[in-house]
C-alpha cells in the first residue's frame, strides 16, 4: 500500500490552543468572585427587596412593645357656649336670659398597663416575629450567593466551551486540507474529504451555538451585579478543588437541624402560635391599668349656673379593673381557632425538618458525585487524548480511515467540555451543599474565590480564525466578543466519475453433432 503523507501533528493544534488561553495572551482587567458578589449586594432587586422587606418586619416586630409601656396624651380645647335661659316659675316666669361663656381646657393624662395578659403574649411575639425577619432575610443572602456564584461559572463555562469549538474547529480544518491533499494525490478517496467537510460545517454550527450562549449568560451576569462587561477571573491552573469537610453525610444533616434558617423560622412560627394561644385565653382574664392625670379647666365669663370666672386644676390618680364575664362565645371560639393553628404550624416544622434533611442529604451526595466524575473524566482526557493519537497515527500508516480520526477529536473535546463543566459543578456544589444545610456565609465563597487565579485579569478567548501557526505563542489581542468565523471552506473538487461500462458477452460457441459410432 502506498504511504500516505504525513500530517500536521494535531497535538500543536491544541498546544497552541490552550497556551493562547492559558499562557500570555493580552490579559484584560476582570472580577473576581467577591468582587461580583458586592456589586451584586447594592444592586440586585431580589436583593434588596428581602432587605426592605426585613427592614418592615422589624419595625412591626416593634410596635408590639407599645402594649406594655404607658401611653400618655396631652389633651386640649376651647368651647363657646351660648344658652337661652328660659324661666317657668316665680317671679320671672316666661322670660328668656340669654348667657354666653367661654370654656378652655388644658391636660396631661397617662395610663400604664398593670395586668394584661395579651399584651404581654403580643410582645414576646414581636420578640420572635424579628428573628424570623433575621432568618429570612440570612436565606435571601444565602440565596443570592448561589445566584451570583451560578452566573459567574456559567459564564466561565461557556467561555471554554467556545474556546473548545473553536480549537476544534481548528483541528477539524487540517484533518479537512489533509484528507484533500490525500485525495489528490491519490491515497484516499473522496469519501474522506467530504466526511472532514461535514465535520467542520458542524463545527462552525456548534461555534454560533456557543457564542450566543456566552452572551447570554453574560447578559445574566451584568444584570445581576449592575455592571456592564463584567469579566469573571478563570480557575487557578492546575485546578485544586476544595472537598467536603466533614465527610459524614449524617454530620451535615444534623447541623442543618439546629441551624437552617427555615427549621428556625418554623421553630419560631410555632412559638408565634403558641403565644397566639396565650392571647385568645387571655379574652376570660382580667385587665388592670393604672392612670395618672392632671386637667386645667377655665371659664374665664363663668358657666352656665354662675356669672363668676372660675379656674379648676384637677389631678387624678386611679386604677381601672375590668373583667369580662361573657362575649358570646367568642373566645370560645377563638381558643379552638388558636390551638388549630398551633398544629398546623407544628406540622410546618415537621415538614420543613424533612425537607431541609433531604434536601441535605442530596446535595451531600451531588457533591461526592460530581467530585468522582471530575476524577473519572479527568483519566477519560487522558485515553481520549492517546486514542486521538493513535488513531492519527493509524490514518498516516493507513490502518484508520479519515472518520476514526474526526471521531476521537469530537470524543476529545467532549470530554474537555465535560471536565470544565464538571469542576464548575463541583464548586458550585460546595456552595449549595451548605445552603442546604442552613450554613452558606461569605467564608464559604472566600474559599471558592481563593481557587481563581490570583492575578486578577483574565485571557481573551481565542479568534474565530485560530491561532497564529508562525509562532508558538499567539501575539497579544485584546478581549472581544466573540464573532461568527469566516473561514473559506477548502474547495472540494466535484465526483463526477464516469458511468461503469458493462462488458458484452462473448458469442457462446457452436456446438457440433458428435458422430455416430
Amino acid at each position: 500500500m502506498p504511504s500516505r503523507p504525513r500530517l500536521s501533528p494535531l497535538s500543536a493544534a491544541l498546544a497552541s490552543i490552550f497556551a493562547a488561553l492559558l499562557a500570555t495572551p493580552a490579559l484584560t482587567q476582570a472580577q473576581t468572585l467577591n468582587e461580583l458578589y458586592d456589586a451584586a449586594r447594592g444592586y440586585d432587586a431580589t436583593y434588596q427587596g428581602a432587605r426592605a422587606q426585613y427592614e418592615a418586619n422589624v419595625a412591626r416586630a416593634a410596635q408590639a412593645k407599645a402594649g406594655i409601656l404607658p401611653a400618655v396624651g396631652l389633651t386640649a380645647g376651647v368651647t363657646r357656649s351660648d344658652l337661652d335661659i328660659d324661666t317657668l316659675t316665680g317671679s320671672g316666669r316666661g322670660t328668656t336670659t340669654p348667657r354666653d361663656f367661654n370654656t378652655q381646657n388644658v391636660g396631661i393624662n397617662a395610663t400604664q398597663p398593670l395586668y394584661r395578659p395579651a399584651n404581654w403574649a403580643t410582645y414576646e411575639q414581636g420578640k420572635r416575629q424579628a428573628d424570623i425577619a433575621q432568618a429570612v432575610l440570612t436565606i435571601a443572602e444565602q440565596d443570592l450567593i448561589v445566584r451570583v456564584s451560578q452566573a459567574y461559572f456559567d459564564v466561565l463555562a461557556s467561555q471554554d466551551s467556545l474556546a473548545l469549538v473553536r480549537a476544534q474547529k481548528v483541528a477539524v480544518a487540517e484533518q479537512l486540507a489533509s484528507a484533500k491533499r490525500n485525495f489528490e494525490v491519490g491515497t484516499s478517496t473522496i469519501t474522506d474529504s467530504r466526511e472532514a467537510q461535514a465535520r467542520y460545517d458542524l463545527v462552525i454550527a456548534q461555534e454560533i451555538a456557543a457564542e450566543n450562549d456566552l452572551q447570554v449568560k453574560k447578559i445574566v451576569l451584568d444584570q445581576l451585579v449592575g455592571r456592564p462587561g463584567s469579566v469573571p477571573v478563570p480557575l487557578r491552573v492546575p485546578v485544586v478543588l476544595p472537598a467536603a469537610v466533614p465527610a459524614d453525610i449524617n454530620a451535615w444533616v444534623a447541623q442543618a437541624d439546629e441551624v437552617h434558617p427555615s427549621i428556625q423560622q418554623a421553630r419560631l412560627g410555632l412559638d408565634v402560635a403558641g403565644l397566639e394561644v396565650d392571647k385568645a385565653k387571655a379574652g376570660h382574664k382580667p385587665t388592670l391599668d393604672a392612670n395618672l392625670g392632671y386637667n386645667v379647666t377655665r371659664n374665664p365669663t363663668g358657666t352656665s349656673t354662675s356669672t363668676v370666672g372660675t379656674r379648676v386644676n384637677a389631678t387624678t390618680v386611679g386604677v381601672t379593673f375590668n373583667l369580662p364575664l361573657f362575649a358570646g362565645f367568642a373566645t370560645e371560639n377563638r381558643i379552638k381557632e388558636t390551638l388549630a393553628l398551633e398544629d398546623q404550624s407544628r406540622s410546618v416544622l415537621d415538614g420543613t425538618r424533612r425537607s431541609v434533611a433531604q434536601a441535605t442529604r442530596a446535595a451531600y451526595l451531588g457533591l461526592v458525585s460530581g467530585a468522582g466524575q471530575v476524577k473519572a473524566l479527568e483519566a477519560a482526557e487522558a485515553s481520549s487524548q492517546s486514542a486521538l493519537d493513535a488513531n492519527r497515527l493509524g490514518y498516516q500508516v493507513g490502518v484508520r480511515i479519515n472518520i476514526d480520526v474526526l471521531n476521537s477529536q469530537s470524543q476529545l473535546y467532549q470530554t474537555k467540555r465535560d471536565l470544565a463543566q464538571a469542576r464548575y459543578n463541583v464548586l458550585l456544589g460546595n456552595l449549595k451543599l451548605r445552603q442546604a444545610n442552613g450554613t452558606l456565609t461569605t467564608d464559604d465563597m472566600n474559599a471558592i474565590n481563593a481557587t481563581l487565579a490570583s492575578n486578577g485579569s483574565v485571557p481573551a478567548v481565542p479568534s474565530a480564525t485560530g491561532p497564529d501557526r508562525s509562532t508558538s505563542v499567539p501575539p497579544a489581542t485584546t478581549v472581544t466578543p466573540p464573532s461568527i468565523p469566516v473561514i473559506p471552506p477548502v474547495p472540494v473538487q466535484p465526483f463526477n466519475p464516469p458511468a461503469p461500462t458493462m462488458p458484452t458477452a462473448p458469442v457462446p460457441p457452436v456446438i457440433l453433432n458428435p458422430p455416430v459410432r
